[in-house]
């Protein structure tokens, strides 16, 4: 299943100022905050360790990550199936913006105040820090509510 594509963010009312790189980073974000918090599926841990090593010691952005090892989508294969549940539960379903996306749109716009749109928000790791809190806060309420 697909809970998400850049391509589904950069065309239409994409604002036309901004590259199509930022029409991924609210999914990157996720993503490898989902990889680097123990929730990575096999294809990452064990098909591209590589991949994997630059997002972990930083030296790649979250986006430029997802791009190159997502291939701008984010599938249920990039999770575990703990990571899964999660991602359904406060993602989406596989609708991108137009399902009941959960909890974490309003929590990403949430972190970014000032920020024009969800899609002017920098691709770096100060972003990446700043929303962090909020989905580790997220899951950790979720694991509550299983019990």
């Amino acid at each position: 299943m697909k809970y998400d594509d850049a391509s589904w963010h950069y065309g239409g009312d994409f604002p036309g100022e901004l590259q199509p790189e930022a029409g991924a980073t609210h999914i990157a974000m996720f993503v490898a905050w989902a990889v680097l918090n123990g929730l990575a599926g096999n294809y990452h841990t064990e098909g591209a360790p590589e991949d994997l090593a630059l997002l972990q010691s930083r030296e790649i952005t979250p986006t430029l990550w997802f791009i190159h090892a997502c291939d701008e989508k984010f599938t249920t294969e990039d999770l575990s199936r703990e990571g899964n549940s999660f991602a359904t539960s406060y993602y989406g379903s596989g609708e991108g913006l137009h399902s009941s996306a959960g909890s974490y749109l309003d929590d990403y716009c949430k972190a970014f105040p000032s920020a024009e749109s969800l899609y002017h928000v920098d691709d770096s790791w100060a972003s990446f820090d700043a929303l962090s809190p909020r989905i580790t806060s997220r899951l950790e309420a979720w694991r509550k509510r299983l019990g």
